[in-house]
């Protein structure tokens, strides 16, 4: 298994908005919303690259804007987001693919708000195009148990890896007396 490491690795949120973030049941809200946060302030703390989208913003009534606490906390990667206009697999929007490519990066960390809709194509379509995926399944959830199941045994089966926030901020860390270390500590325990 290979390690992801902070200088190779890239950050991406999927359409974590205020409306979809209540479709994710399997998750509960303020969970998902605290590792959501977690992510981004240790990816902005870290300076990994931060790639942002979501779809359907107009859409006030059932999707919405991106969750307001990702513009506080990452204020560049917010007004560079991808704002898709319905596209399902955000991996088929040209925009949201090429800035992933333009991160540089072989390794991405991947959370998309429903597991089921928003995370399974896009981490499964950027493996195929030979990405190392790993979907922080705590930051995503699914609207019932059996959709939450059958989504990481599809990402599992296309080699995807999952893993949960902590697990996540802890393998990028490597060691809790460094500069990262005094970052993610704080995060951890919020």
């Amino acid at each position: 298994m290979q390690q992801f490491n902070l200088d190779d690795t890239a950050m991406i949120l999927i359409d974590h908005q205020v409306g979809t973030n209540t479709w994710a049941a399997t998750t509960p809200l303020e969970l998902l919303q605290r590792n959501v946060i977690i992510l981004a302030k240790f990816t902005t703390g870290t300076d990994m690259p931060l790639v942002l989208t979501s779809s359907q913003e107009t859409n006030v009534d059932v999707q919405g804007p991106l969750m307001p606490e990702l513009a506080e906390i990452a204020p560049d990667a917010f007004a560079a987001r991808i704002k898709r206009k319905g596209v399902v697999n955000a991996w088929d929007d040209a925009d949201f693919a090429n800035a992933c490519l333009g991160t540089g990066k072989r390794n991405f960390i991947m959370a998309g708000v429903t597991t089921d809709v928003c995370m399974v194509a896009p981490a499964i379509s950027a493996v195929q195009e030979g990405f190392n995926v790993q979907v922080v399944c705590d930051a995503c959830g699914s609207s019932n148990p059996i959709a939450e199941e059958m989504s990481w045994r599809r990402m599992e089966a296309a080699g995807v890896r999952l893993t949960s926030t902590n697990a996540m901020v802890a393998e990028l860390v490597k060691n809790w007396a460094s500069p990262a270390g005094a970052i993610a500590f704080p995060l951890l325990t919020i």
